[in-house]
C-alpha cells in the first residue's frame, strides 16, 4: 500500500505542476514592410500581402511576408495589394529582386539584382497606372524547379515609383516598397524554427538613457524576424516601468546566426536593482528570460546582472487546465480502486 500511496501523491504533484506552469500567451505583432515614402516627389505608395497558406494562418509573419516551405517542383501563388496613397496619379513598376541576411539584418540587394528565387518568381503585371488613392491587386507566382537544391532563399516583391529626369532634374530618385520572401526548398516537413536568449545585460547609451540588450542565437532551420518587449518591476521603492518595445524589431537571423536585440528606455529611471522580464518572439516561437539587473551610472558601460531564468514554450491555459483536470480525475479513480482492494 505504501507504494500505491507514492503513485497517488506523484499524480497529484503532476496535476499541480501542470496547472501552475500556465503563462498567458503574449500578443503577436506582425512586422512591417519597408518605408513607403517616395522621397523624390513627396508621394507615397503602399503594398501589403493578401494571402497566407492554410497551415500558417496563426503565424503573424505569414500575413506580412511570403513565408513557406515547398518541395522541388512545387508552385505557389500569393496576391499583393498596391495602393497609391497620394493625391496625384502615378506609374508603379513591379518586380522581384534578391535579398540576403547578414549581421542581423534583412538586406535588400540594389536595384533588380537577381538570384534563384527571383528567377522562379513571376508577376501577372510589371506596371500599374494608379489614379489618386487607387488600389490594384497583383498575383505573384513562384515555380520551384524539380532540380532545385535544398535551402532557404530570400527576395522582395517591389513596387517602385519615382521622378523621371527632365531639363530641371538631371538625377532620378526612386522610391520603393516591398513584401519580403522567405522560401525554403526541400523534401519532407519544414525544418523547425527556434532560438535561445543567450545573454541579457543592462547598459547606458551615450545620451544617458538606459538600455537592455539581449544576445540571440537562431538554433533552428529557418530565418527569424525577432520582435518583443521588456517590462521592469520591483525597482527602487517598488517602481514598475514598461513595457518597452525592442528598438531593432527588424532584427533578422539566418539559421545558426547570432544577433542582438536592443530595448531603449524612453523614461529616466533609477539604476535599480530591477526585475527585468524580456519576451522575444518570431512568428509562433516565443521565449522569455528574467533577471535582476542594475543599470550602470557611466554612459557606455555595462551594469550588473543576476539570477537569470530562461523560459520557453508554455501550454495555453485551456490545454493546461484540461490536463490538470485529467490528472486529478485519474488520481480519484486510483484512490477508489485502492479502497476497493482493501
Amino acid at each position: 500500500m505504501k507504494g500505491a500511496r507514492r503513485y497517488w501523491v506523484l499524480l497529484l504533484m503532476l496535476a499541480f505542476v501542470q496547472a501552475a506552469g500556465v503563462m498567458p500567451a503574449a500578443a503577436h505583432g506582425a512586422p512591417g514592410a519597408p518605408s513607403p515614402q517616395d522621397p523624390a516627389a513627396g508621394r507615397t505608395i503602399g503594398i501589403k500581402l493578401l494571402d497566407a497558406p492554410e497551415n500558417r494562418r496563426a503565424d503573424p509573419r505569414a500575413h506580412a511576408y511570403i513565408v513557406d516551405h515547398v518541395a522541388p517542383g512545387s508552385t505557389i501563388e500569393r496576391r499583393v495589394e498596391v495602393t497609391n496613397q497620394s493625391s496625384t496619379p502615378m506609374h508603379v513598376n513591379l518586380y522581384a529582386a534578391a535579398a540576403t541576411i547578414a549581421r542581423g539584418e534583412f538586406t535588400f540587394a540594389p536595384e533588380r539584382t537577381p538570384n534563384d528565387l527571383t528567377g522562379w518568381t513571376s508577376l501577372d503585371t510589371t506596371g500599374l497606372e494608379l489614379a489618386a488613392s487607387e488600389t490594384a491587386r497583383v498575383r505573384t507566382t513562384i515555380r520551384v524547379p524539380r532540380d532545385a537544391a535544398a535551402g532557404e532563399r530570400y527576395g522582395v516583391i517591389w513596387a517602385q515609383t519615382g521622378t523621371p529626369t527632365d531639363r530641371s532634374h538631371t538625377l532620378t530618385v526612386l522610391g520603393r516598397v516591398g513584401v519580403r520572401m522567405y522560401i525554403d526548398v526541400g523534401p519532407g516537413s519544414e525544418p523547425p524554427s527556434d532560438f535561445t536568449i543567450e545573454k541579457l545585460y543592462p547598459t547606458r547609451a551615450r545620451d544617458g538613457r538606459g538600455e537592455v540588450r539581449a544576445r540571440i542565437h537562431n538554433t533552428g532551420g529557418r530565418a527569424l524576424d525577432i520582435s518583443g518587449a521588456l517590462s521592469l518591476s520591483d525597482g527602487p521603492g517598488g517602481q514598475h516601468a514598461g513595457p518597452f518595445p525592442a528598438a531593432k524589431t527588424g532584427t533578422t537571423l539566418a539559421p545558426g546566426d547570432r544577433g542582438e536585440a536592443v530595448v531603449p528606455l524612453d523614461a529616466p529611471l533609477p539604476n535599480g536593482p530591477w526585475t527585468a522580464e524580456l519576451t522575444l518572439r518570431s512568428g509562433l516561437v516565443e521565449h522569455t528570460t528574467r533577471a535582476t539587473i542594475t543599470f550602470p551610472t557611466t554612459p557606455g558601460s555595462i551594469g550588473a546582472v543576476a539570477a537569470v531564468a530562461q523560459q520557453g514554450h508554455f501550454p495555453t491555459p485551456a490545454v493546461a487546465g484540461l490536463s490538470a483536470l485529467a490528472l486529478t480525475a485519474l488520481c480519484l479513480l486510483l484512490s477508489k480502486f485502492l479502497r476497493r482492494r482493501r
